[in-house]
C-alpha cells in the first residue's frame, strides 16, 4: 500500500523463512542437478542472513527500513517473499571494476579511498568523461550517484552537490557509488522499439543447447539399427521356402558356405555398429526381433544347431516383421523406410542452434533485432556447405521462439506477436518506457541520459515486504535524484500519452488478466507525472493484510461510480454508488475524484476506515457456498481476508474505471468484443477446475475475469449487452458439459440484471439456479461441483 497507518506497529513472523531455508538446504543436499544444487547453497546463505538478523534485532522485516544502520533509499538485497537478507545491494566485496578503477587511480583498493578520490580534480574529470561518453552502466541506483554529484559540479550547483556528498559520505566505505565502465555502446534511447532479450542473452541461450538424448536415440535407431535390421531380416528370408508364415514359406535352416560366410560378415558390422552407435540400445535385448536373429545368425555361423526353442523365436520374429512392414523392397516396406530415412535426416535442434548462433554473431550484441527475416530463414545453400545441414531446412518452433524474444518493435507490436504472452511480461518492459518518458524532463543530454540509467536500474530493485501500510520506497526519495528535481521540466503530454497507450495496450492484449502491481507501479508513476488524478491501486496480499485500506482506494471507488452509477456492473455486484460518493466527501472533505479533494484527503487521513468498513460488511454478506451448505463460516483468516480485498476490487473496478474515467482509454475492438474476449478467459481457467484438488486459486482468477468481462459489457449499448449475452450463451455451449454446467448459472445471473431484475441479499436468484461469481470464499465454492457428475448421479 501507499500510505502509513496509525494503529500498533507490527513485525513479521520469522516462520515463513524458516520454512524457505529447510526448503532450499533440501534442493541443496538432494538436487541431482550440479547447478540447481549451487543456487540453493546461495538461497541457504542468504535465508540464513535473513534468520541471523531477524534474531540479532539487525533485522525489521515489514519495515521500510529493514536493514540497522541504513536509510530507506539503501538498495536491499530482498529474498523470495519480500525479506531483506541486511546485506545492500550496492554493498558486499568489491567488484572487479572498482579493483581496475583502484589500479587505475593509484588509490587503496577500497570503497572510501574510491569515493575520496572521485572528489578530487582527477576523479571529477575521468566522471565528467563518463558523462560525455555515456559508456557506463548503472546496475543498482547507487551507481548513478557520484555520476549526478559531478554533473552538479560542471553546472555550478556546487551546493547541492555538497549536500549529496554529505548525504552519501557516512556510507562511502560500504556502498559502490561509482558508475561501471563499459566498452559497449551507450545504451540507446528506447523510444518506441523495445526488446524482451538483447541478442547477446539469445546467443547465451542457444548455445547452451545440448543433443536431445530420447531425439539422437531415435535418429540412430532409424538412420543404423533398423537399416541393419532389414538386413538381417533379407538373409534369414533367403532361407525361406515351402508352405506356412507370409507368404506361405517357412525357414528351412540348411544354409550352404556362402551363405554362412555372409552372414559372418553381417556380425562383424554388427559388432563395428554397436562400438560406434551406443545411443540406442534396444538391438541389445533378448526379447527384441534384432537381437533374435542377431542371436540365431551367431548359432548358426559358429557351426551350433538351433534348438526348438530358438527356432520358434526366429520364425516368430521373421513372420511378424514381414507382417508388420511388409517383405523388403515391397512398395510398403520402402515407403515406409523412405520416410523414417526423411525423418532421421531431418537437422538437429542442436545443429540448428548452432547455425543460428553464427548468423547472430555480427549483430550488435547488446540489443534486440529489428528484422528477423534473416536470422529465422530456412538453411541457406553456402550454410549448408559450411555446416553441412540439408539446405532448405526450417527451423523448428522452439528455436523460433527463442530467436523472437530478441525482436525489438514497438511494445504493441511485441504483444500482437505473442514475444509478450502475459500481463507479468509486459510489466518487465514498461520500465524502459517509462524510464525515457521520465527523463526526458531533463534538457541536458547527459542528465537524461543518467536519469534514464538510474530509473532502469531503479525497477530492478525487489519490492519488500511491507506491514503497517508502509510504502514502498519511489525513485524521487533518491538522494541523486532529489539534488537534479529542479532540473526536470514539465513532461506532464508525455507522460499522459504513454499511460493512455499502455493502459489501452493492458486491457486489450491480456483480457480477463487483472493489471499486476509491477505494472500498476508504473502505471501510477506515469499517473502522478500526468496530474489527472488517477489513482491506481495494487492487488494486495491476504495473508499480510493489515485490516485497512489507503485513501485512494476510496476515491478510486467514487471514479469508478461517477463511470458506472445505475450500470449493468453496479446492480450485478449490488453496489450503491451514491453511498460510496457520499463516504467520500465524508473522509475527504470534498467532493470525491478531485484531485485537490483527493490530496487534501490523503494528508488528513492515512486509511481510509469507512471503505475498510463498507469491504467488510460487503464480504459478510457475501456467499460463494454451494446450495445447501452451511453458512457457518470454515475457513481461515486468509481466505476471510480475501473476500474483503475482493470487495475492494469490486467497488474500484481493480483500475479498470480510472483508466477508462480519468486516463480515457478506449481500446480498438470496443467493449463488446472486449467482453467476449474476457469471458473466453472465464471458460479457459473453469475448464481447469475440473478433477482440480486445489481449485480456489484458479477460481478466484476465473472470477477476476468474470468481472472484467462484466465490466465491458456495462460500458456497452443495451442493444449491445444483449448481443454481447448472447454470445456469451454460445461460447459457453462450445465448451466441454462441466465448463458449460458450472458457468450457468453466473450466465443466468448476468442476464436477469441485463433484463432489469435482481439478485435476492445471499446473491442469488431464481431458487439458486442463478447466482453472482465471486471469487474468494471461506464455505466452499459452488463453482468447484461439478454439476454433471451430480445429475448423472441423481439419474
Amino acid at each position: 500500500m501507499d500510505d502509513n497507518a496509525d494503529q500498533q506497529h507490527l513485525t513479521a513472523a520469522p516462520g515463513y523463512a524458516q520454512g524457505q531455508l529447510a526448503k532450499a538446504f533440501t534442493t541443496a543436499l538432494t538436487h541431482q542437478d550440479a547447478d540447481t544444487r549451487r543456487r540453493a547453497e546461495g538461497r541457504v546463505k542468504r535465508w540464513r542472513a535473513v534468520l541471523a538478523g531477524m534474531s540479532g534485532g539487525l533485522l525489521t522485516i515489514g519495515s521500510r527500513t529493514p536493514v540497522a544502520g541504513f536509510p530507506a533509499w539503501v538498495t536491499p538485497e530482498v529474498v523470495h517473499g519480500g525479506f531483506a537478507t541486511g546485506t545492500p545491494g550496492a554493498g558486499g566485496p568489491l567488484q572487479p571494476y572498482e579493483t581496475r578503477l583502484a589500479e587505475q587511480f593509484g588509490v587503496p583498493a577500497d570503497r572510501r579511498a574510491l569515493f575520496a578520490h572521485c572528489l578530487t580534480d582527477t576523479g571529477l574529470t575521468w566522471l565528467w568523461g563518463q558523462l560525455n561518453s555515456g559508456r557506463y552502466e548503472v546496475t543498482v541506483p547507487e551507481e548513478g550517484a557520484l555520476l549526478t554529484m559531478a554533473w552538479l559540479v560542471r553546472h555550478g550547483e556546487t551546493a547541492a552537490a555538497l549536500d549529496l556528498v554529505a548525504e552519501l559520505a557516512p556510507f562511502a566505505g560500504r556502498l559502490r557509488f561509482l558508475p561501471r565502465p563499459s566498452t559497449g555502446r551507450p545504451a540507446p534511447d528506447a523510444g518506441e522499439a523495445l526488446h524482451r532479450r538483447s541478442v547477446s542473452a539469445t546467443v547465451a541461450t542457444l548455445a547452451r543447447r545440448r543433443p536431445n538424448a530420447a531425439v539422437e536415440t531415435q535418429r540412430e535407431a532409424l538412420a543404423v539399427w533398423q537399416p541393419f535390421g532389414d538386413e538381417l531380416l533379407t538373409h534369414w528370408l533367403e532361407t525361406a521356402g515351402g508352405e506356412g508364415g507370409e507368404g506361405g514359406r517357412v525357414l528351412e535352416l540348411t544354409p550352404d558356405a556362402d551363405w554362412l560366410a555372409r552372414g559372418a560378415a553381417l556380425l562383424d558390422r554388427y559388432r563395428l555398429l554397436a562400438e560406434e552407435h551406443t545411443r540406442c540400445g534396444k538391438h541389445r535385448r533378448p526379447k527384441e526381433n534384432l537381437a533374435i536373429l542377431r542371436g540365431a545368425l551367431e548359432e548358426m555361423v559358429a557351426g551350433r544347431p538351433l534348438d526348438p526353442r530358438r527356432l520358434g523365436l526366429l520364425r516368430h520374429a521373421v513372420t511378424s516383421m514381414v507382417r508388420r512392414r511388409g517383405l523388403p523392397g515391397s512398395a510398403r516396406h520402402t515407403g515406409l523406410r523412405r520416410a523414417q530415412r526423411t525423418q532421421a535426416a531431418l537437422p538437429s535442434h542442436h545443429a540448428l542452434a548452432h547455425l543460428v548462433v553464427g548468423r547472430l554473431a555480427p549483430l550488435p550484441q547488446e540489443s534486440g533485432i529489428a528484422d528477423l527475416t534473416p536470422v529465422l530463414a530456412p538453411v541457406s545453400e553456402w550454410e549448408q556447405q559450411d555446416t553441412g545441414l540439408p539446405a532448405g531446412a526450417e527451423l523448428p518452433a522452439a528455436l523460433r521462439r527463442v530467436v523472437e524474444r530478441a525482436l525489438s518493435a514497438p511494445v504493441s507490436t511485441l504483444v500482437e506477436r505473442g514475444v509478450v504472452p502475459s500481463a507479468e511480461v509486459l510489466a518487465a518492459l514498461v520500465p524502459q518506457l517509462v524510464a525515457v518518458t521520465t527523463a526526458r524532463g531533463y534538457d541536458d543530454e547527459a542528465l537524461r541520459a543518467l536519469m534514464a540509467a538510474n530509473y532502469r536500474a531503479f525497477r530492478n530493485r525487489r519490492s519488500l515486504l511491507l506491514l503497517n501500510l508502509e510504502r514502498q520506497v519511489r525513485i524521487e526519495e533518491l538522494p541523486w535524484v532529489r539534488a537534479v528535481s529542479a532540473r526536470r521540466g514539465d513532461t506532464t503530454a508525455e507522460a499522459v500519452l504513454l499511460l493512455r497507450q499502455l493502459g489501452e495496450l493492458a486491457v486489450r492484449g491480456f483480457p480477463g488478466t487483472i493489471l499486476p502491481n509491477p505494472l500498476v507501479r508504473e502505471l501510477g508513476v506515469l499517473a502522478r507525472q500526468s496530474e489527472l488524478g488517477a489513482p491506481l491501486v495494487e492487488e494486495l496480499a491476504a495473508d499480510i493484510f493489515m485490516d485497512a485500506f489507503g485513501p485512494k482506494f476510496l476515491v478510486a471507488a467514487g471514479i469508478a461510480g461517477e463511470l458506472l452509477g445505475g450500470s449493468v456492473y453496479e446492480r450485478y455486484y449490488g453496489i450503491d454508488y451514491a453511498a460510496v460518493r457520499e463516504l467520500a466527501i465524508a473522509e475527504a472533505g470534498g467532493p470525491a475524484g478531485r484531485p485537490e479533494r483527493a490530496r487534501a484527503g490523503a494528508v488528513a487521513a492515512r486509511t481510509s476506515p469507512g471503505f475498510m468498513r463498507l469491504c467488510a460488511e460487503r464480504a459478510a454478506s457475501a456467499s460463494s457456498a454451494p446450495a445447501g451448505s452451511s453458512s457457518a463460516s470454515r475457513g481461515s483468516g486468509v481466505a476471510a481476508n480475501g473476500k474483503v480485498i475482493e470487495q475492494s476490487q469490486i467497488l474500484t473496478t481493480h483500475n479498470l474505471a480510472t483508466l477508462v474515467h480519468r486516463v480515457g482509454i478506449a481500446p480498438e475492438p470496443g467493449w463488446a468484443e472486449l467482453a467476449r474476449r474476457a469471458f473466453a478467459t472465464v471458460c479457459r481457467l473453469t475448464a481447469r477446475v475440473h478433477h482440480d484438488a486445489r481449485p480456489y486459486s484458479t477460481i478466484k482468477d476465473a472470477a477476476y475475469a468474470w468481472r472484467q468481462s462484466v465490466f465491458h459489457l456495462s460500458l456497452c449499448t443495451p442493444a449491445e449487452q444483449r448481443g454481447v449475452l448472447a454470445d456469451l450463451g454460445a461460447e459457453a455451449a462450445r465448451q466441454p458439459a462441466h465448463v458449460a454446467a458450472r458457468l450457468a448459472p453466473a450466465l443466468a445471473g448476468l442476464r436477469l440484471v441485463v433484463e432489469g431484475g435482481a439478485f435476492d441479499p445471499d446473491g442469488t436468484a431464481d431458487g439458486g439456479r442463478a447466482r453472482r461469481l465471486l471469487g474468494w470464499t471461506t464455505d466452499g465454492h459452488w463453482l468447484a461441483a461439478d454439476p454433471t457428475a451430480v445429475e448423472t448421479k441423481g439419474s
